[in-house]
């Protein structure tokens, strides 16, 4: 499947531009690719010129008076116009520095960008800034009730679960598992836990291992367990195989109906993990329905925590910290008084610093 391949040249001109001598210099590259020309100029604001070429490709040129050049080019993603491609953008690079050969600042060109093609390469970060991965295929890409399910093949991260468009985890980010279950510094052996959401199964997976009384884990998509247990076994192994073994049961459930229930019977756990979302990036909390769900969660939780139990959660990029900081303001709003604690830790395949808390009941005076 063939996509549009947008390239992009940048030139920053240590002097103001002269638009009219670049236009004049850079006229017969362009020509000599039967690409048609139309100027456009503002007294004030410099150049814009567009090349259309037969083939349907066109480039936009940008010149700004303080010495600003743009050129964004725009084809058909074919191996033969990809070369003609890098043909025209060499032959401009260094058209531009014979042009301003006594004004030459920073010259930036960037990989192309691919759009429209069968792999989606590109994904935001936490905090907004736009990252290509490395992705070579498409694994498993399905609709459930809930949510778009995708499994994409990284090179160097493995396969990597995707949710609504949001990187939830990769083979490659076993510390997210380990932070947000203490980053080793708990014992598990013979202790009742409770996991909502982790329907990925690494959560699951790891504190199998470390012989637990009882673990339940409450998911409410069951297509997201029937992805992971097919492509992510790296990361699950063989524990989402079966709803049920010797020390755990997996509820394909809501949570909050359970955490409700759990709470009328008065049932308690030594630790509580969430991994049903990041802290919202909303800075309206009252006005926010995530971060009314999540209040609701905290306070369920904290009625199903033992007295000396912990409650374990992701936060979020830590560069949210205005959010962050909203997020521990919930914290002095629960209905018992708690403590908690922080840790950063960088996740591969987010390419960025994660926040965990970890979270208990304050102790009676």
């Amino acid at each position: 499947m063939a996509a549009a391949r947008h390239s992009t040249l940048d030139f920053m001109l240590g002097a103001k531009a002269d638009g009219e001598t670049i236009l004049k210099g850079l006229q017969s590259i362009f020509q000599e690719q039967g690409m048609t020309e139309s100027v456009h100029t503002w007294q004030d604001h410099g150049y814009l010129a567009t090349y259309i070429n037969k083939n349907g490709s066109f480039a936009n040129l940008r010149i700004y008076p303080h010495g600003l050049v743009l050129l964004d080019l725009q084809s058909y993603d074919g191996d033969s116009q990809g070369q003609e491609v890098d043909s025209l953008l060499n032959k401009v690079e260094e058209r531009m520095k014979e042009l301003s050969r006594d004004s030459t600042g920073r010259v930036k060109r960037l990989p192309p960008i691919v759009r429209g093609g069968a792999i989606d390469r590109y994904w935001p970060t936490a905090d907004g800034r736009l990252v290509e991965y490395d992705i070579d295929e498409v694994v498993y890409d399905e609709d459930s009730p809930y949510q778009n399910i995708k499994i994409l093949h990284s090179k160097q991260f493995g396969n990597i679960l995707i949710l609504s468009g949001d990187v939830n985890l990769a083979e490659s980010d076993l510390a997210y598992t380990q932070a947000i279950m203490g980053s080793g510094k708990e014992d598990y052996s013979g202790k009742d836990v409770l996991i909502l959401g982790g329907g990925d199964g690494g959560i699951l997976c790891e504190i199998v291992k470390l012989k637990p009384k009882m673990v339940i884990m409450v998911e409410i998509d069951q297509m997201v367990i029937d992805g992971c247990k097919k492509y992510m076994r790296k990361t699950c192994g063989d524990v989402l195989d079966n709803l049920k073994g010797d020390c755990y049961q997996v509820l394909i459930e809501d949570c909050i109906p359970v955490l409700k229930r759990y709470a009328k019977e008065g049932r308690e756990f030594d630790y509580v993990i969430n991994d049903l979302t990041a802290v919202p990036i909303s800075t309206s909390p009252e006005e926010d329905s995530t971060w009314e769900f999540l209040r609701l969660i905290l306070d369920l939780s904290m009625k199903v925590l033992k007295p000396d139990g912990k409650y374990f959660t992701q936060g979020n990029c830590v560069n949210l910290t205005e959010a962050l900081s909203l997020y521990e303001e919930q914290l002095g709003r629960l209905y018992c008084p708690v403590e908690f604690s922080k840790e950063i830790v960088c996740v591969p395949s987010y390419l960025e610093l994660w926040v965990f808390y970890t979270v208990w009941k304050k102790a009676n005076p």
